[in-house]
């Protein structure tokens, strides 16, 4: 197949260190750093280009299941099975504030465009909003009209998307305080954005990524092939939005044609279940986490 040349396929780093399986992994703003966490209570730094370890931030009391950086690499946050938010500096590794208020393990985390407010996603049904630049630990919004656990979040100017076990992709607008639910009738456990923001794409727990149109809730195309029945996985969009890419349970990365659906690639990239697919914001770059203890660099 011709097409594979211009998705990621040929292995060219392999980052090692995390004691236990990778939940996350997550390119920053400009893609030349990774963040990861995961069971060991890590979250780590790493050079991908070059597969080199930078730093290690330790301070969560149990498994860290997501992070997410600010636009200007100074601060990040984190979330994980001991129910808190964790807001650090970058360069010293410090704890500058940490968020209590979900019922529940936290499962998502983003900050907003400014980097002045995380959101967070919860066991508890709630997906929560906090003020970085306050000295409360108050939420400043709790969004609690999921039925089910709320497993992943992404945000827009103006409004946040919730995606959850309850078989809904919950949009709020920040500004009007208007909620629009599309329901796909299956559990969701990763939402996230086309880069031209007309689109959400949702991973679901039946084993299929979906498509809706963000200002519809139309559904423009379904994804099939790859296994996610019982595990939290990741999906995005390419960064030219020309493809759809996703992990398995069964180790293997999936690529597909965003417009037909149909699978341009598929390779085997890991050795048990592939947590997360992170892709570089300009270059034909990916990194894929694992319970295999392993993330792994791509390119073309």
């Amino acid at each position: 197949m011709s097409v594979k040349n211009d998705v990621p396929g040929k292995e060219v780093n392999v980052l090692k260190g995390h004691e236990g399986g990778v939940l996350a992994a997550r390119f920053n703003t400009d893609g030349n750093y990774v963040l990861s966490c995961g069971k060991d209570r890590t979250i780590r730094l790493w050079n991908p280009h070059r597969g080199i370890h930078i730093k290690t931030y330790k301070s969560h009391a149990r498994e860290v299941r997501d992070v997410h950086v600010t636009q200007d690499n100074s601060k990040l946050c984190s979330c994980g099975g001991d129910r808190q938010i964790f807001y650090w500096d970058v360069a010293t590794g410090r704890v500058i504030r940490k968020f209590r208020g979900h019922d529940g393990e936290v499962n998502g985390i983003k900050f907003n465009e400014y980097s002045s407010v995380v959101v967070s996603a919860g066991y508890d049904q709630s997906l929560r909003a906090w003020d970085c630049r306050s000295h409360s630990t108050e939420p400043i919004q709790i969004i609690d009209t999921f039925a089910d656990s709320v497993m992943s979040v992404c945000l827009t100017k103006t409004e946040i998307i919730g995606g959850s076990v309850d078989g809904t992709v919950r949009t709020f607008d920040i500004r009007i305080g208007r909620e629009i639910s599309d329901n796909l009738g299956q559990s969701v456990n990763c939402v996230s954005m086309s880069n031209d923001g007309n689109c959400i794409l949702a991973g679901c727990l039946d084993s299929t990524l979906r498509l809706l149109d963000r200002s519809t809730g139309e559904l423009l195309q379904e994804y099939k092939g790859h296994t996610n029945k019982s595990y939290k996985l990741d999906c995005c969009l390419t960064n030219t939005d020309a493809h759809v890419t996703g992990g398995s349970e069964d180790g293997f990365i999936y690529f597909w044609d965003l417009v037909d659906a149909s699978v341009v690639s598929r390779f085997r990239a890991h050795t048990s279940v592939v947590t997360s697919v992170s892709y570089h914001p300009k270059e034909n770059c990916m990194v894929t986490s694992s319970v295999d203890g392993t993330i792994r660099v791509w390119k073309t």
